[in-house]
């Protein structure tokens, strides 16, 4: 998995806020927001949910995305998405 130093900042196209919100919210906005963006492209998900970090994984898995980077720090998540192919 690459770390934030890896990721060049001009390949991150959208940053998707969706702290204070519960599960589904963050996975739901998540997929609208991925559906708008071209493949290869970084989304950076900012997060609170406690269950976040399965549920991104899970969504991962299943829909082909690749996810880059993920770090949980004192009741926040951050991933970087990259949009499947």
């Amino acid at each position: 998995m690459a770390t934030p130093d890896d990721i060049p900042a001009s390949s991150t196209a959208r940053v998707l806020d969706a702290t204070g919100l519960e599960c589904p919210l963050p996975i739901l906005k998540t997929k609208l927001e991925i559906n708008r963006m071209q493949p290869g492209e970084i989304l950076h998900v900012l997060t609170t949910d406690p269950l976040a970090p399965l549920d991104f994984r899970a969504f991962c898995d299943r829909t082909g995305h690749e996810l880059l980077h993920f770090v949980e720090t004192a009741g926040r998540a951050e991933f970087f998405i990259r949009k499947a192919l």
